[in-house]
């Protein structure tokens, strides 16, 4: 059951996929859509240290593929970028999504499914926005990495439920370190899953210079997984589809099922 279920989740959905400029509305970033579709879930999704949103475009246009409108900001790329302030502008993704018509009219967004989601300091930057706002339903994080103010205080404010996905080989944000300290500290239901053999860039996609200042590199196997989860998740979250939430309970080859805490 797991292996079907990671073989057809990690496959593209259904839906054709547009892709679109964030910057038309002033915000300068990436939102990929369904070709159509009238009151679909949305998620925003935060980079990673140094990282341009093109690195995750393949996690972006997956989710796109299967009914989720998915926006990632590109701004605060630099070293010194605020983790504070990219949470800011994951809750304006969020109001693009709802209140821009996308694809020519062809496409909403229903303001009572939302969520957030990001790798690395934009995980955390994640659970930050998602502390501020009460209209985000469900968080997911990929090699969640602490942030300034902390994410595992926020994280004792957010009562949505969460999905942290660490990676086993993580140099940059050990998982005991940061992580999991965020999901012990959630305020709702937390999943932690540790992918054994990925690295902290494991999640990213193609080449760029800062593969040269941060431990790892892109890792099909770990992408794979990983679009897998976050797919199951939102859509048992956002869609109500309770047969994708069950996967991620499920033993899956080269995944730990870590830390759980369901919500009283």
């Amino acid at each position: 059951m797991a292996k079907h279920l990671l073989d057809e989740l990690a496959r593209p959905g259904p839906h054709q996929v547009l892709r679109g400029d964030l910057a038309l509305v002033g915000l300068p970033g990436l939102v990929f859509t369904p070709s159509a579709g009238l009151g679909l879930p949305a998620v925003a999704f935060g980079h990673g240290w140094l990282q341009p949103p093109l690195r995750y475009r393949g996690l972006l246009r997956h989710l796109a593929s299967w009914g989720i409108v998915v926006a990632v900001p590109g701004t605060h790329l630099g070293p010194f970028g605020s983790h504070r302030l990219l949470a800011a502008d994951l809750r304006t993704a969020l109001d693009v999504c709802v209140g821009v018509r996308l694809g020519e009219g062809a496409i909403s967004v229903d303001p009572e499914r939302l969520g957030v989601a990001g790798h690395s300091t934009g995980g955390g930057s994640a659970v930050l926005a998602a502390a501020a706002d009460s209209r985000v339903r469900a968080v997911a994080t990929l090699a969640v990495a602490q942030t300034r103010p902390l994410a595992s205080e926020a994280a004792a404010r957010c009562s949505m439920p969460s999905l942290h996905v660490l990676a086993g080989q993580d140099l940059v944000a050990p998982a005991g370190a940061h992580g999991d300290l965020i999901a012990r500290a959630w305020g709702g239901s937390a999943r932690v899953r540790t992918i054994e053999k990925a690295s902290h860039l494991g999640f990213v996609e193609g080449r760029h210079w800062s593969d040269l200042l941060v431990a790892g590199r892109g890792e099909h196997a770990t992408q794979r997984v990983a679009r897998a989860l976050l797919t199951a998740f939102f859509l048992g979250e956002l869609g109500g589809d309770g047969k994708y939430l069950g996967f991620l309970d499920e033993n899956v080859k080269g995944v730990e099922v870590g830390f759980e805490k369901v919500a009283a």
